[in-house]
């Protein structure tokens, strides 16, 4: 197995998707890091995430607009993207009795076994909700 190299640039990207909870693009996050490395490329910044994304560090969002926001929280969780602004979120739904039997709810129609899922919700966010109103 080879041995991976340990990378400063690896560790900002990762710090700024764990400080982070709206799933930025990977152009946001090079737009970030790129202050603290100017010579860093978004090349770079692609292959750091793809790395973290393949080793379980990250997780890919691939959003119904086509675009693709990244997570730094991989533990499951559902995810909501406004239709007006495309800002995805997190939802505090996780172990809720809902999702609890949402999930069994699947496992009861089907003969296989269902280890996990993923969900994404659709609307709009509160702020666009807000000037919507206006």
């Amino acid at each position: 197995m080879a041995t991976i190299k340990h990378s400063r640039q690896r560790d900002a990207i990762k710090n700024f998707l764990m400080s982070r909870k709206d799933h930025p693009t990977a152009e946001v996050v090079y737009s970030h890091v790129s202050q603290e490395f100017p010579n860093i490329s978004l090349g770079t910044v692609y292959r750091n995430l793809s790395f973290l994304v393949e080793n379980g560090q990250a997780v890919k969002v691939p959003c119904n607009d086509g675009s693709v926001h990244f997570d730094g929280n991989v533990m499951p969780h559902y995810h909501f993207q406004c239709t007006d602004c495309g800002t995805v979120i997190d939802l505090d739904f996780d172990g809720s009795p809902e999702a609890t039997e949402f999930c069994r709810a699947a496992s009861d129609s089907f003969k296989g076994q269902i280890d996990g899922n993923v969900t994404f919700f659709y609307g709009k966010c509160p702020d666009c909700l807000k000037s919507s109103k206006k």
